[in-house]
């Protein structure tokens, strides 16, 4: 139960790129893409262009589901207004980005701006993707017209309801809210953190997943001057937690290097990823440098806590203290009985978990988290650990829509908030059930 609960969920949607002078390890080129270098194209900058493309997880977005040809587009990406189909990106010059120029290519990345002029739905994530340096845009162009196999294949249209259909309304939302301008070095700032904060920033664009968004849909701040930058979102029912410092929900108590082993396998200081984050993991953080590893970890530490909430003190066990008047005794309770019966196996009596295995709820930043999206969802739907090549084996977490009523989920979850030192506020059946019609609708 809550196998898969982690820390850096929802899929963060891609991360960095190596520096001018740090090219990283080339990956494996996809299955079916072949390698056809240009003149201008060299070994080194398709390289380059692979780890970058690989690293941004373009693929995560850009290739169907069961066995779709990569980044010939086709999957379909939840969104408040409708369904929002991603393109065909391969060198295909009829359906896909053949014909684009360099500048053209640059634009639709950094402006939101096809080829022929129609703007680009903000799923695509270019208020960060406007940070990326030239060099870095140099190559990734380089590899997707030389290093990636065309297919000739039209990606199925977006659905979107009216008036969110009209393509042109986009210009000026994209006037309004859209940052301008490659990331800019911090002088007083060393060049790990500039790196950290360059990745994170930019092609990792963390802000996507991780930043709430504002009434018309932009997110609320694309760097640490803002205090809402990266304090957590929710994205097609998942939520993306804190990633600030805060000791309760966020990554207070996890240290750089817990931060850098989660997202090179998925597992850290007993937290897994579990929702969007186990195919983020899989398809890209996986394969980037430690180098990078290590300065997006330390970028992300430096971020003092913002919107705290929930605690952890297990010495100190006020919620479930005699001392609390409220408290049901654990015989009588049916939260206890329930984790008892159904979870305890796996994350055991003391809440510890198992390493490398499955994950510590007690004081698990997600399980202290003030939305409680991912708690739930997990609990109804199931969810698996990743399965990466220096990680621990894939774990599976059942799924108990059928096996357990609204009320017994709320329960053990609201157990599981109060108990061996968590302190988070408990969950209701009707949190329950309005997740699970948003989820079968």
């Amino acid at each position: 139960m809550l196998a898969a609960a982690g820390v850096i969920a929802a899929a963060m949607s891609g991360l960095p790129t190596p520096g001018p002078a740090q090219t990283g390890t080339a990956t494996k080129t996809p299955a079916g893409a072949g390698v056809h270098p240009g003149a201008d194209a060299g070994a080194h900058i398709l390289a380059r262009g692979e780890y970058l493309a690989k690293a941004a997880d373009c693929a995560g977005c850009h290739t169907a589901p069961q066995g779709g040809a990569p980044y010939a587009g086709g999957l379909g990406l939840g969104s408040p207004f409708g369904t929002i189909v991603s393109t065909n990106i391969t060198p295909d010059p009829r359906f896909g980005i053949g014909r684009y120029t360099y500048d053209e290519f640059a634009r639709a990345l950094r402006a939101g701006v096809a080829k022929d002029g129609k703007r680009l739905y903000p799923a695509m994530p270019y208020a960060s993707f406007t940070k990326i340096r030239d060099d870095d845009m140099h190559a990734l162009y380089a590899y997707f017209m030389h290093g990636v196999a065309p297919v000739a294949k039209p990606s199925p249209p977006s659905d979107v309801a009216f008036p969110f259909n009209q393509r042109w309304a986009l210009r000026f939302w994209q006037w309004i809210f859209i940052p301008h301008g490659v990331y800019e070095p911090r002088a007083d700032r060393d060049a790990q953190w500039n790196r950290g904060a360059y990745l994170v920033q930019s092609l990792g664009h963390c802000g996507a997943c991780h930043t709430p968004r504002g009434a018309a849909y932009q997110e609320r701040g694309y760097d640490e001057s803002s205090n809402s930058y990266l304090v957590g979102g929710v994205n097609d029912h998942w939520f993306a937690p804190n990633l600030t410092g805060d000791p309760g929900a966020g990554l207070g108590r996890l240290s750089a290097q817990d931060i850098a082993s989660f997202l090179k396998t998925g597992h850290g200081a007993g937290v897994v990823a579990y929702g969007s984050m186990v195919e983020q993991i899989e398809d890209s953080s996986q394969y980037l440098t430690d180098e990078d590893l290590a300065a997006i970890a330390r970028y992300l530490k430096s971020l003092p806590a913002q919107q705290p909430y929930g605690t952890y003190a297990p010495h100190a066990d006020v919620a479930r203290s005699p001392q609390n008047g409220s408290r049901v005794p654990d015989a009588l309770s049916t939260g206890y009985n329930v984790y008892q019966s159904f979870c305890a196996r796996c994350h055991r009596d003391d809440g510890k978990g198992v390493p490398n295995a499955f994950p510590a709820l007690a004081g698990n930043p997600s399980v202290l988290a003030e939305n409680t999206t991912s708690l739930i969802r997990l609990l109804v739907e199931g969810g698996n650990s990743p399965s990466t090549l220096t990680g621990p084996p894939r774990q599976q977490m059942p799924r108990y829509a059928d096996t357990l009523a609204d009320v017994q989920i709320a329960q053990v979850l609201t157990y599981i908030r109060g108990a061996w030192g968590n302190n988070a506020q408990p969950i209701t059946a009707n949190d329950v059930s309005s997740l699970r019609q948003l989820l079968h609708k």
